[in-house]
């Protein structure tokens, strides 16, 4: 039996940080794909607390999944974006599962957050990994790194606020874009792909009644933003004709969200390096038979994620 064995529903959810865990230098590992939103949120994470050197990642293909699962290219050039298994040089994610538990027979999803030292998985929850990232990782950075070890997506003074909109967006948007995408019955279809836009609008009510909020949730960048980005920036993108919400779009129907994946996007360094759209949206046009047989991948929009204009840049000095 592994030290740390799996929940019942299939997750691993120790903490990084804790005595098994300590924070130790190149003791740790990610797994993880450019294509998932709940991966894209981790990276993210890593990317913004500046973590690149401390914590190294493994990147799976974004497709074919039929035949073994999510799989790791023969060499670092197969795939652009898309590495080998840095640690065991792994064909398969289950594989790298199954080092941690030979007996696991639950779902080989990305991310996860692997122990070099034990030779086990300590999570793939990714709230838990973004929210271990956000504080335990300071410890990984050189005291000259002000900007970052002050960078809290958890802030103490907006949790309640954080957790509140967390409680719905995750439900009906996150996942709500799944539930309207792989209905099985028009009934079903019907109320999740409304449920979707019930969400985006109160989203947007949020923004547009504090029009001077430049984040969500004020003039910091929180857990929440990029939750939400990952979402938002796969919308236009994919999930609106891959996954028929055809209601309206982000960029035609709610420009305050339509600006703040602008600004998430192009002015937050280092979010645009962190966002793969071949990835995107090869994965969900290649990966998703019964949605798209012959998975072919649709063109468009143009460009992906608007131009942030003078006018936007105007708007922030005046928020700022």
């Amino acid at each position: 039996m592994p030290d740390h064995p799996p929940t019942e529903d299939g997750s691993w959810r120790h903490q990084l940080g804790s005595p098994d865990f300590p924070p130790d230098p190149d003791r740790y590992h990610l797994y993880v794909g450019l294509f998932c939103p709940f991966a894209h949120r981790v990276i993210l994470t890593r990317q913004l607390k500046g973590l690149q050197q401390f914590l190294p990642m493994s990147i799976v293909k974004p497709f074919p999944k039929e035949g073994g699962g999510w799989r790791f290219p023969a060499t670092n050039d197969e795939y652009p974006g898309s590495t080998i298994d840095h640690l065991f040089h792994s064909r398969f994610l289950h594989d790298v599962y199954h080092r941690s538990d030979p007996k696991y027979e639950g779902k080989y999803s990305v991310p996860m957050l692997w122990d070099k030292k034990t030779n086990q998985i300590v999570n793939n929850e990714s709230e838990d990994i973004m929210r271990m990232l956000n504080t335990v990782s300071n410890q990984f950075l050189p005291p000259e790194n002000t900007a970052q070890r002050e960078l809290n997506f958890y802030p103490p003074d907006l949790k309640h606020h954080i957790d509140d909109i967390n409680s719905w967006m995750m439900p009906n948007l996150n996942y709500g874009v799944y539930k309207a995408g792989f209905a099985t019955i028009q009934e079903s279809y019907d109320e999740n792909c409304r449920i979707v836009f019930t969400t985006l609008d109160r989203l947007e009510s949020q923004l547009s009644s504090h029009p001077k909020n430049i984040y969500i949730l004020g003039h910091r960048i929180t857990e929440v933003d990029l939750k939400l980005y990952t979402t938002i920036v796969r919308f236009d993108t994919i999930y609106q004709q891959h996954f028929k919400l055809m209601i309206g779009s982000i960029r035609h129907n709610y420009p305050f969200l339509h600006r703040w994946l602008k600004h998430m996007y192009w002015k937050v360094a280092g979010v645009k390096e962190t966002t793969d759209f071949k990835h995107i949206k090869e994965n969900y046009s290649k990966s998703h038979a019964g949605i798209n047989p012959r998975a072919i991948t649709p063109l468009g929009p143009e460009p992906y994620v608007e131009a942030w204009t003078e006018e936007d840049e105007s708007w922030k000095r005046e928020s700022e």
